[in-house]
């Protein structure tokens, strides 16, 4: 899309010149002809760059009135490149636009070469600016952050020691655990502590991405690589150069796209989609899954030299049941978190509720947790939350505890999936979001345990 400036100044023919001027180079304008059309412009909609006159006709001299646009603007937009224009050669006054946080400025009458020159400049300054804060925005959100992360119990420290053992090395690691255990936490872990921490961390859900277009996904393509490839695209390997990239779900990589994700892992090169230029990538990998990969590979759904790839470290995470010194703490942070988020301050866990989170066997493991105590955040009547603010999920903690107690894990999860797809009348993509996996996951589990899917006259 072109670039789009703010023209603020009050003399239609200064806007009407600057518009002809800055369209001969591809550049788009919105004109407006005062400090209150500039200020609710910009609130509309978002701009390249503001070029701002200093003197409105309430004033035509002091520049009062720019200077408050000027000062409005970077409270509202602070990363808005703003330009000043003034007609009167006040070198004091241009000082002091830039003090307050003017990019430039431009003397009236203008010089076309240099104000298209500032201008140009200002575009890609901002760009840039705006490109790196969405960039240490999202590195900021992947290493730390998104899930509190609270190690107390036996079973987390050691999960803790081997993190800090393994995570200098370069070595491939393969995070296991049932759903919602925190396994993308994990891998931020491990990636904050790595020589590669201050390059990108790069997430990828296999789950999520379709057959179809997991080369252009994992490895980019190029302009005219398929109908719809107007542009070039640089893939996931692309983008964690230097850096670790984490493939969530990784169970789900369709089988025929394994041999393309194997060579990579093997010698670090790859083609986009489209072209025959190899690239190489440096990437550290952490993968993850619920599944039992070993199984995957015995039925053919997983290549075994794939694995061994993957698997040069495991790390196992225990599922919060199996780690109860650490559900009150978690519990705690959640709740503390989300009172913030919705102006509950003070709201605190009864004794009540505590006893309920503790007996409760945590089926949804962390991610139940953090979503049960954002529900008590809304929901809860008083400051002291009660266990009657608690919603959880279908039958009680007893229960829970007396259906599952004495299973093994594989009777356990039959369970789950059945009792799913009973509640929700046999819906597939219910049952699978009720269980926290996707639905080609829950298509694995009913297989595995010989499970009836559903006939054409079954909701789904």
């Amino acid at each position: 899309m072109r670039p789009t400036i703010l023209l603020a100044d009050d003399q239609a023919d200064v806007r009407e010149a600057l518009r002809l001027l800055l369209k001969s180079e591809g550049i788009a304008s919105v004109g407006v002809d005062g400090p209150a059309a500039a200020l609710e412009a910009a609130r509309q909609r978002d701009f390249n760059c503001a070029l701002i006159d200093l003197n409105y006709t309430r004033d035509t001299t002091s520049g009062e009135e720019g200077l408050a646009l000027l000062d409005a603007l970077r409270q509202h937009a602070p990363e808005l490149p703003v330009v000043v224009m003034t007609a009167w050669g006040n070198v004091p006054l241009a000082v002091e636009a830039l003090r307050r946080g003017a990019d430039d400025f431009i003397e009236k009458p203008w010089d076309n070469a240099r104000l298209l020159s500032i201008v140009r400049n200002q575009i890609a300054l901002g760009e840039g600016a705006r490109r790196q804060c969405r960039l240490e925005a999202e590195n900021a959100l992947l290493r730390g952050g998104s899930e509190a992360l609270i190690a107390e119990s036996p079973a987390m420290r050691r999960v803790m020691e081997l993190v800090a053992r393994v995570a200098p090395s370069d070595a491939n690691v393969l995070v296991l655990g049932e759903n919602g255990t925190g396994k993308g936490v994990i891998a931020q872990q491990l990636h904050a502590q790595s020589l590669r921490a201050a390059k990108p961390l790069v997430k990828v859900n296999m789950g999520a991405i379709a057959e179809n277009v997991f080369e252009s996904e994992m490895f980019g393509h190029v302009r005219g690589a398929y109908t719809d490839a107007k542009s070039e695209r640089i893939g996931r390997f692309e983008l964690a150069d230097g850096g670790t990239l984490f493939l969530d779900e990784v169970g789900n990589v369709p089988i025929s796209q394994q041999p393309k994700l194997l060579r990579v892992l093997e010698d670090g090169e790859f083609e986009r989609l489209g072209s025959s230029r190899t690239q190489s990538a440096d990437v550290r990998l952490v993968s993850a899954t619920n599944a039992d990969l070993a199984v995957e590979v015995e039925v053919g759904r997983f290549r075994k030299d794939l694995l061994y790839r993957l698997n040069t470290l495991e790390i196992r995470l225990p599922a919060l049941r199996e780690r109860g010194a650490d559900i009150l703490p978690l519990a705690r942070r959640f709740l503390e978190r989300s009172a913030a988020r919705y102006g509950r301050h003070g709201l605190r866990l009864a004794p009540s509720a505590e006893r309920a989170l503790l007996a409760w066997r945590w089926p949804g493991n962390v991610r139940e947790l953090g979503h049960l105590m954002e529900r008590a955040a809304l929901l809860a009547e008083h400051d002291l939350v009660s266990d009657a603010a608690l919603a959880f999920g279908p039958g009680s903690a007893t229960d829970s505890a007396q259906g599952i107690d004495g299973m093994t894990i594989d009777q356990a999860e039959a369970h789950l999936v059945r009792r799913a797809l009973e509640r929700h009348g046999g819906n597939l993509q219910h049952a699978a979001d009720a269980l926290g996996i996707t639905r080609q996951t829950l298509y694995r589990r009913m297989e595995k345990h010989g499970l009836r899917e559903p006939s054409s006259d079954d909701a789904d």
